[in-house]
């Protein structure tokens, strides 16, 4: 089995360390890289382009939250999991702007790190569930956006509501019996329809609008 390729980013030696070591018992996990600020965190995953950057937001020279889209742009196929110990709505509805997969706070378990971590090297949205309803009332999009003038079609609701109940691509795929490709134009048509940034928004946008639960 591949090992996830993780880069740890925080200002804290202390964390950082910590992280590691947390990491380091994991036989499916490897620490390819570690930064203490922003700055550094994007010149070193342009050169080892991580599978997954643990990335702190309060950070000298250069914040996580600003380094989000330049790691980005440098090694797009990085998936960012914010570990921070600011809870404050805004930072968490623009970190997920601005690409961020998951958001968990420093105060997690090991278990929920290390869950966090697989959920987000394989392109699932992971947010402490504490912290969920405070990006969920960010999202500025009524209900009545499903049903303007360019609707979401019967498959795209359903492809919604599987992303919101944390599904793959290739699980929905195989749910809808459509090959993969398929259910990845239903997702570019649901985010492009309802004018979200990624499957994280999307997910909490159907859990807002009740869209989660399995239907009767």
């Amino acid at each position: 089995m591949k090992a996830i390729r993780i880069l740890v980013v925080d200002d804290e030696s202390v964390v950082r360390d910590g992280v590691v070591t947390i990491l380091s018992f994991q036989p499916d996990m490897k620490v390819v890289g570690e930064a203490e600020n922003g700055i550094k965190a994007v010149e070193i995953a342009r050169q080892a382009k991580p599978d997954v950057i643990l990335l702190d937001l309060m950070m000298p020279k250069q914040s996580g939250l600003e380094s989000i889209p330049k790691i980005k742009h440098v090694s797009p196929d990085s998936r960012i999991l914010v570990l921070t110990s600011f809870d404050e709505s805004d930072l968490v509805y623009q970190s997920i702007k601005a690409g961020a997969l998951g958001f968990l706070l420093k105060d997690a378990t090991r278990v929920q790190l290390l869950q966090a971590i697989r959920d987000v090297a394989k392109g699932q949205a992971s947010i402490q569930p504490s912290i969920a309803m405070k990006v969920i009332n960010e999202i500025d999009h009524p209900a009545e956006l499903i049903y303007t003038a360019n609707p979401l079609t019967p498959r795209e609701l359903e492809t919604l509501r599987f992303i919101a109940r944390g599904l793959s691509n290739q699980e929905i795929a195989n749910s809808l019996v459509v090959h993969e490709r398929t259910v990845a134009k239903y997702v570019s048509s649901i985010l492009n329809k309802l004018h979200l940034a990624n499957r994280t928004q999307a997910a909490l946008y159907a859990i807002n609008e009740g869209l989660a639960e399995s239907k009767k």
